[in-house]
């Protein structure tokens, strides 16, 4: 706080508004959509106040409407978003990149995000690595029949990249 009270006083903002919308808003079973995507802004947004080699962006194609109708349970979309984070670059010097992209359609939503990693990154071992995603597998299971969304997620030298389709 005492070598950069601006920094400080934006991360306490966002701090704020994350911790409101965990208190009051993911309590409930459904939330917005405009709401969780505003979550998810916050969240970048600290983020980039943390890391100075991070940049990101978070793409919406929706009418405001849809935005608006379209509810969802809480927090469906941050274990994602959290693996990017912690599976890009890192704090180091690298430059670490985040993508985010929202669809929304009459039929479907549709999330993508992207992140960086670096090409000389070690492969985790697969004994202690992994949970979040079988989590957040049987999540998706649990909340919708299989034929109700997709998950596809992909690696490839420089990038790791999910694709979450829910049909509405």
């Amino acid at each position: 706080v005492r070598s950069n009270p601006k920094k400080a006083s934006e991360a306490i903002i966002k701090l704020s508004h994350l911790l409101r919308y965990q208190l009051y808003e993911s309590t409930n079973k459904l939330v917005r959509l405009d709401s969780e995507i505003e979550f998810i802004k916050n969240f970048m947004d600290l983020e980039k106040i943390r890391r100075d080699n991070f940049t990101y962006s978070l793409n919406i194609i929706s009418e405001k409407e849809s935005l608006l109708n379209v509810k969802i349970p809480s927090n469906l979309f941050m274990p994602f978003v959290e693996n990017a984070i912690k599976h890009s670059n890192g704090v180091g010097v690298l430059d670490s990149t985040i993508n985010i992209r929202f669809f929304v359609s009459k039929n479907e939503l549709y999330f993508s995000c992207m992140n960086s990693i670096p090409a000389n990154k070690e492969k985790s071992n697969k004994s202690s690595s992994g949970l979040g995603l079988v989590n957040i597998k049987r999540r998706l299971e649990l909340l919708y029949t299989s034929q109700s969304y997709n998950l596809d997620i992909t690696t490839s030298q420089n990038h790791y990249n999910v694709i979450l389709k829910i049909f509405l």
